[in-house]
């Protein structure tokens, strides 16, 4: 089969990017190198839809930011995926910093950024009580929100391959070469697939891909962020997402409640040497607590249920690249895709779908397309009568495998058999949070491996935490 579009990466751009193409009557792949779709920094990051206060006026980033917001949440309601329109503060501890908060208030209205204002400490205070006595003043953002990656990742995917997207997993791409119509991209393995006309979404490997058309001007900085989630029992210690005022690294250390109810503190910004490191430092966890406590004191980090790293591709011009390439006709190049890119998302799909055009791609609107998905999440916000007649329907909502996130087992059979299908035991729990609770899986675990197999019509020995060699148990003890 030769396909019209391949698209490199499964994170949220190349998902988002299978979604958009999906409204056409196009033959799209989407390959990933992984054993799921949102294994790199789309399921480590913080979650954030930035308000577009912080891009530099005239930048990619800014024009994505501004025109991004609205677009994602759209999206998310499209794709019932949780999220939140929960504002956010940026605070300021000292006089320079006023200067710097008032430096971004600014940059926002010429961003075309509405409702920004800046407030006093005590006014912060006011909104926030749990804030730091020492802030000096902050900047009210009423258009953030949270939003949960990975869950937005998946549902894209999803939505696209019900659309007639193809995804391939554990294709990690070794070579693209010129053929009669268009690019054979091959993966070490030894796969291989044609189309006329290739997106690359690569995220930390996007320079790599680049070089393997002949375009070796890209340079990716890999730069890893550490974070500490807390236990639900600390979500509410704020409702806005707390910043602080940015540095030349990045936004700071933020205090922020997630989608699902949890509090998450982070990230540091170190750089790395490989866009697949996830090392967690003592050093790194120290200066997220120090840092966090800075706006928010009372924060009880005795919470602590998981730490983790992402790590984001971070660009040495300080802007997206969205770009044809220069040496290979009907390749686009999208790299240092770094923050604000989970909020530019369906921006940026809709931009690189653009240039594509531009390129040639015949784009040809298919009248049956549908934008929704079914919502996955319906289940656990039933009322107990409702649950009870649905349960009745289908027993298996009826038992419970997961006690710290109340998570059924027709819940995760649904995971298992719903596009993009959950293969392994972090597939399963980045569509249902089993697992992510206050035992992180030490209950539940075993029941999941048995209904993976189940499902998957495979033996237990086979089942694996994250795809390749990653196997949950070894062999049978006994008979």
């Amino acid at each position: 089969m030769i396909y019209d579009v391949i698209i490199i990466g499964a994170g949220v751009i190349g998902a988002m990017a299978a979604r958009e193409l999906s409204k056409y009557q196009l033959k799209v792949c989407l390959l990933e190198k992984e054993n799921d779709v949102a294994c790199g920094a789309s399921k480590a990051n913080s979650g954030i839809i930035h308000g577009g206060y912080d891009p530099e006026p005239g930048t990619l980033k800014a024009k994505m930011n501004t025109e991004g917001i609205d677009l994602l949440y759209e999206a998310a309601k499209e794709l019932h995926v949780p999220f939140q329109n929960n504002g956010s503060l940026v605070l300021a501890f000292s006089e320079k910093e006023d200067e710097t908060v008032l430096e971004l208030f600014e940059r926002g209205k010429i961003n075309g950024i509405a409702g920004l204002s800046v407030i006093s400490g005590n006014q912060a205070r006011a909104i926030e009580p749990n804030l730091s006595d020492k802030v000096t003043s902050a900047l009210l953002v009423p258009n953030a929100g949270i939003i949960c990656p990975y869950a937005l990742t998946v549902a894209a995917v999803g939505n696209a391959m019900d659309n007639g997207v193809e995804l391939k997993r554990n294709f990690a791409v070794a070579a693209i070469e010129k053929a009669a119509q268009g690019y054979t991209v091959s993966s070490r393995d030894g796969q291989a697939v044609t189309g006329r006309y290739i997106l690359n979404c690569a995220g930390g490997y996007s320079d790599k891909v680049a070089a393997m058309v002949g375009d070796d001007g890209y340079t990716i900085v890999p730069r890893a962020g550490e974070y500490l989630l807390l236990d639900r029992k600390e979500g509410s210690r704020v409702s806005h997402t707390i910043f602080q005022v940015p540095s030349e690294e990045g936004k700071g250390i933020l205090v922020s409640p997630t989608a699902d109810g949890n509090l998450l503190t982070g990230p540091t910004a170190a750089k790395v040497a490989t866009p697949d490191s996830k090392e967690i430092t003592s050093e790194g966890l120290e200066q997220v607590q120090r840092l966090a406590a800075k706006s928010v004191p009372s924060v009880n980090f005795r919470q602590v249920i998981t730490s983790f790293t992402g790590v984001r591709s971070s660009g040495t011009t300080g802007d997206f690249i969205i770009e044809p390439s220069k040496k290979a006709p009907g390749v686009v190049h999208l790299v240092a895709i770094e923050s604000p890119g989970l909020t530019c998302c369906v921006a940026i799909a809709r931009y690189a779908v653009e240039q594509l055009q531009k390129q040639g791609l015949s784009l040809e609107e298919k009248a049956d397309w549908n934008g929704s998905r079914e919502n996955t999440h319906a289940f656990r916000d039933m009322s107990d009568e409702e649950k009870d007649a649905f349960i009745k329907k289908n027993p298996a909502y009826g038992r419970i495998v997961c006690r710290c996130e109340q998570i059924s087992e027709g819940e995760i059979r649904d995971a298992i058999r719903r596009n993009p299908q959950a293969r392994d035991m972090d597939g399963v729990k980045r569509r249902t949070r089993s697992g992510m609770g206050r035992c992180q899986g030490g209950f539940c675990g075993p029941y999941v491996m048995r209904l993976i197999a189940e499902e998957l019509g495979i033996p237990m020995e086979q089942v694996t935490k994250n795809g390749g060699d990653s196997r949950m148990v070894t062999e049978r003890i006994g008979k």
